[in-house]
């Protein structure tokens, strides 16, 4: 029984992890209108900024700062609104289709340089020895075990989860919100409105992208580990698929879409270990890619709106 809720816990920690990711595309999309095409890019560039202020040092390896968490991962997240900043200013007075291609180019650029620089990423091998956050007070707390802590864990990403969705909340339902949506519907419009649709898509796309880039020095807390896999493609696609099933534009929506995605990840991997033949097993990932791509497929074709649409387009039509 304890394994059972061992393994619940793992699943819903990773999902709230996932899904603060998720409301950071939100706000870039699902609000503004803006296609992220990297999302593994600010995720990765948190997550490794965060493991070289708060990792242990290695001989031969750059960063091991041993960094408060706090620090590590305020660390993370403004290196990841730099990033989203520099390449912004770049490619936002541009068509939308140049953003796309700029981050997807990101994604690619970070993931070879993690790939390669083993002096500064570890390499092919990554980075490992990110001390648990709190573990010393939890631990004179009697919670010394893997178990409890893992519930500890489970509590902190839960609450950030929810100061993110409670910040986003406010944010979209306040005049600033209003002329997102403004830009993302009409973008003449709003400019003749006295509203400034570069600056404000520049501001959407840093404020998700430092979401981004703290969920990733959560995940980095949480397995102590960063390699180059991380920062895969695969990991857009999966955010991706979570924002267009739960519903673009809609906080709730989001949130929904990542655990229900990384509940269909999970068990088709299950499902794939246990039913398939041995020689197939070997392809149990690609057959979850071509899941997840099924699923984005079939979600625009029978419910474009996600199961929880954007309720202001509901209040539209009422």
């Amino acid at each position: 029984m304890i394994g059972v809720i061992s393994y619940l816990v793992f699943f819903a920690t990773m999902a709230g992890i996932l899904a603060i990711v998720v409301l950071g595309l939100n706000l870039q999309w699902g609000y503004t209108g803006l296609f992220n095409g990297g999302v593994a890019a600010f995720f990765g560039a948190g997550a490794y900024v965060t493991m070289l202020l708060g990792g242990r040092p290695e001989p031969g390896q750059f960063g091991g700062f041993l960094a408060p968490f706090p620090v590590a991962i305020v660390g993370g997240i403004l290196f990841a609104g730099l990033i989203a900043w520099f390449f912004g200013v770049l490619t936002l007075r541009l068509r939308h289709d140049y953003l796309a291609i700029a981050t997807f180019g990101v994604a690619i650029a970070l993931e070879s340089v993690a790939r390669n620089a083993e002096w500064l990423t570890g390499g092919a091998k990554g980075l490992r020895g990110f001390p648990r956050p709190l573990e010393a007070t939890i631990t004179a707390l009697g919670g010394g075990d893997n178990f409890l802590y893992g519930l500890f864990f489970l509590a902190l990403v839960l609450a950030v989860l929810a100061a993110v969705y409670v910040g986003l909340e406010r944010l979209t339902r306040s005049p600033y919100g209003r002329a997102l949506r403004a830009i993302r519907e009409d973008e003449a419009a709003a400019r003749s409105l006295g509203k400034n649709p570069v600056r404000l898509r520049l501001e959407s796309f840093v404020i998700g992208s430092m979401i981004m880039g703290a969920a990733g020095g959560l995940y980095v807390a949480f397995y102590a580990y960063v390699g180059p896999q991380d920062l895969a493609p695969i990991l857009t696609f999966q955010v991706w698929a979570m924002l267009i099933v739960g519903g673009a534009g809609n906080n709730r929506g989001a949130v929904l879409g990542a655990f229900l995605i990384w509940a269909a990840w999970t068990a088709s991997g299950f499902a794939l270990a246990a039913l398939a033949p041995q020689a197939m097993q070997l392809y149990t990932g690609p057959i979850q890619y071509i899941l997840i791509g099924s699923v984005i497929v079939g979600m625009l074709l029978w419910r474009p709106q996600g199961i929880l649409p954007e309720q202001i387009r509901q209040q539209g039509r009422n």
